[in-house]
């Protein structure tokens, strides 16, 4: 279900970046190459300098995914993956000026999902646990950026947590621009401290006491808890190339250690015997990318994006993606946008009553085998001066489709609307 998630709030949260981004790169675009920022008046000490705490803006996120396949893990590589996820964020950004002019804002989020899956409830092999479930996840984020350079610096903490799963993380980040204001370097340092409820299948308990009352309504028993953590270093270059190009360098190094992956995910041998999969207690991972955005006349941007992406369980990844955000107004605007990804298998996976008894890790997720897929949609934003629907204070409008597809059979259709008000 982690990975169902991801996919969710990153669509939804992808929905935000790219209004903001499109924004910024507007603002880039009609500025000669040659003009620079005009820096701010020094403030005068002997005046009143407002810094009073405001409201600077209100966004909205809210998306239903569905998914439909047959290779679910908790039955072994066969069985139902339906699943059915609404999603809702809300987050408020805070800003004030500090003594210095610098601005800092601070975002507020509270995100919550109600999921259903069937093959949840297929923990107990009579298909009686529980198939739904709700999760939290708030979020605080504090940015200061300096007036004079435009360099930033700041700290986030988050929290998720679902009936089977607990994380809390945290963040420091920083921005870096060159003197000219035309390039700009920004790194990321995060850990997630996750911890993982040890739910397993029927057959695999001993005879115990009756269930707890918690454990009767989820209809299963646990042992506890794993941990498992997870940290990871992002790195950025931006540099606008001229008034139409800019283009950005990504890295990343992810390394986990512990319990990584879920104790109610089955595994049939060659032999029909089954039992719980078991991964190495460790993975390291090394994505890297390239961004480019192409201002093609007034009208049409191009945002091209590849990643490719390597992990120390045998898993190489190719990912490119094409957005192509046309102004049908100045205020109106569509974006038609395909991804195309391609995967090899980790070294621990097999299909469905193909692992051999003498392997030392072994699983049957469908996430972690070889295929390629296709990700693509359109999403249509409006930002009018006079506000939403005459609203001011409605400032813009976000709806966006994608239908993905895998080679597996996976299907998912994801539908996103994203408000935001100032």
């Amino acid at each position: 279900m982690k990975k169902v998630y991801l996919s969710v709030i990153g669509f939804s949260f992808l929905c935000h970046l790219n209004a903001r981004s499109q924004m910024r790169q507007d603002t880039s675009a009609n500025r000669p190459k040659n003009e620079l920022p005009v820096a701010p008046a020094k403030p005068d000490s002997n005046k009143y300098n407002p810094r009073k705490l405001r409201l600077d803006e209100i966004d909205l996120v809210s998306s239903y995914y569905n998914q439909n396949g047959d290779h679910s893990a908790v039955t072994g590589g066969i069985g139902s993956e339906k699943v059915t996820d609404f999603a809702n964020s809300l987050t408020l950004n805070l800003a004030w000026d500090g003594k210095t002019g610098n601005k800092n804002t601070l975002a507020v989020g509270m995100g919550f999902d109600v999921h259903t899956a069937a093959s949840q409830a297929y923990v107990s092999p009579t298909g009686a646990s529980k198939a739904s479930g709700t999760r939290v996840y708030p979020s605080l984020d504090w940015t200061t950026e300096n007036a004079k350079t435009g360099n930033t610096f700041g700290i986030g903490a988050y929290y998720s947590g679902e009936f089977n799963y607990h994380s809390l993380g945290a963040d420091l980040h920083f921005s870096i621009k060159t003197d000219d204001k035309m390039g700009e370097f920004s790194a990321k340092l995060q850990g997630y401290f996750d911890k993982v409820t040890l739910i397993f299948p029927d057959e695999f308990e001993p005879p115990l006491p009756p269930l707890t009352g918690t454990e009767r309504r989820h209809g299963h028993r646990n042992y506890g808890s794993s941990p498992r953590n997870t940290y990871s270093g992002s790195l950025g270059y931006s540099q606008i190339i001229n008034s139409r190009l800019q283009v950005t360098l990504l890295a990343d190094v992810v390394t986990q250690s512990g319990y990584i992956g879920l104790p109610f995910h089955r595994v049939y041998f060659a032999n029909a015997k089954d039992t719980i999969e078991k991964l190495p207690s460790s993975r390291f991972k090394l994505p890297v990318g390239f961004r480019a955005n192409y201002f093609l006349g007034d009208n049409i941007i191009l945002k091209a994006y590849y990643r490719y992406y390597a992990d120390s369980w045998g898993i190489r990844s190719n990912t490119i993606n094409l957005e192509v955000p046309y102004k049908i107004t100045p205020f109106f605007s569509i974006s038609p946008f395909y991804r195309y990804y391609s995967q090899s298998a980790a070294f621990y996976f097999a299909p469905y009553e193909t692992h051999s008894l003498t392997d030392e890790y072994y699983t049957s997720n469908y996430e972690y085998s070889k295929f390629n897929s296709q990700f693509f949609g359109i999403g249509f934003r409006i930002a009018p001066p006079t506000g939403v629907f005459g609203v001011q204070a409605f400032h813009e409008l976000e709806l966006r489709y994608g239908h993905y597809a895998q080679t597996t059979d996976l299907v998912s259709d994801v539908v996103s609307l994203q408000l935001g008000f100032k």
